[in-house]
């Protein structure tokens, strides 16, 4: 029980990073190795992080430490497999194709600071997670003049966006950063010209923690933005961010469709479908309930269209499946 109570306030933590990200083996479609495009000088690189703290990133950056998941997927997408020198322990989890399993790994809420100035890395790139509690884990790095970036998770497609072309331009790869922004708002763009023609708003309830402890999200988050693109409505709209839900208010809402990314039970539909006190659903009366891939739908970067096209086919199948 205690184990379990431990995984839960794990997950819960993680929640409010990206929503959820749970243990789980998965697969990037990056190319690993260097790219033929320009490289941007010092010059033109970023001076403040997206937390907005003043950096001064190396001319040239060969050797990266990465400690977000989401973060690594994106650096693995801009061809910067191959510099990547250091992980955290989620990352080592998911096992992405390509990328060394002998690389260390860190708990990114409590690194071995000795351990990552040992790596002598150009750049160490850090989430919302690494600043949990207000702590500077990494000031004594700054000091050593090792440049420590840091990337909120963002709570809107645009965001996420702005998120790939910093992480381009702090690596050199603004070309292969504006491909995937190019690449994303085109899937993005067909999605939400058909939901723009759905006057059917579906009420969806999207569960991203499972109950006693379900968690969920209001406006404010991209899950949400993903869900209104689709053409649909989010039950829990009229609350704001990540938000621990008390199961009976979603009977009240009584959705039509009920998603779940939740990958660290067994069979998380059946145990909504079989939910005590949910039988009157309709949701439940109509087996409308449907898992959404985890990887794609917790973390915030360009891999958000795949959770995007699962969300979109789940609630209105007639419409996205022609």
């Amino acid at each position: 029980m205690k184990k379990m109570k431990k995984i839960i306030a794990l997950l819960l933590a993680l929640v409010m990073m990206y929503s959820l990200v749970a243990c789980g083996n998965g697969k990037t479609n990056s190319t690993a190795g260097t790219s033929t495009s320009t490289e941007t000088t010092s010059a033109q690189k970023p001076t403040k992080d997206r937390s907005g703290e003043e950096i001064s990133i190396p001319e040239n950056v060969e050797k990266i430490v990465v400690l977000a998941p989401s973060i690594t997927e994106t650096l693995m997408d801009l061809g910067c497999t191959d510099k990547i020198i250091g992980i955290d322990t989620q990352t080592k989890a998911y096992g992405y194709e390509g990328l060394s399993k002998d690389l260390p790994a860190f708990d990114m809420m409590a690194p071995d600071t000795e351990q990552l100035a040992a790596l002598k890395p150009d750049v160490i790139f850090i989430s919302g997670m690494t600043s949990v509690g207000g702590t500077d884990l990494y000031g004594d790095l700054k000091n050593m003049g090792i440049c420590v970036i840091s990337i909120p998770s963002s709570d809107s497609i645009q965001g996420v966006k702005d998120d790939i072309t910093f992480i381009a331009a702090c690596v050199g790869k603004t070309e292969e950063g504006e491909q995937i922004i190019a690449n994303m708002t085109e899937e993005i763009d067909k999605i939400a010209e058909i939901g723009k023609a759905i006057t059917d708003k579906k009420k969806v309830y999207f569960e991203i923690a499972a109950a006693p402890n379900a968690y969920s999200f209001g406006k404010n988050t991209f899950l949400n933005e993903m869900i209104e693109l689709v053409g649909a409505e989010n039950v829990l709209a009229d609350q704001d961010g990540w938000l621990s839900v008390e199961t009976e208010s979603v009977v009240s809402k009584n959705p039509d469709v009920i998603l779940t990314n939740v990958n660290y039970i067994e069979d998380s539909v059946n145990e909504i479908l079989s939910r005590k006190g949910w039988d009157g659903v309709n949701a439940i009366l109509n087996k409308q309930v449907y898992y959404i891939d985890n990887q794609s739908s917790s973390l915030p970067n360009e891999n958000i269209v795949k959770a995007l096209k699962e969300i979109a086919v789940a609630i209105y199948p007639d419409v996205y499946e022609k």
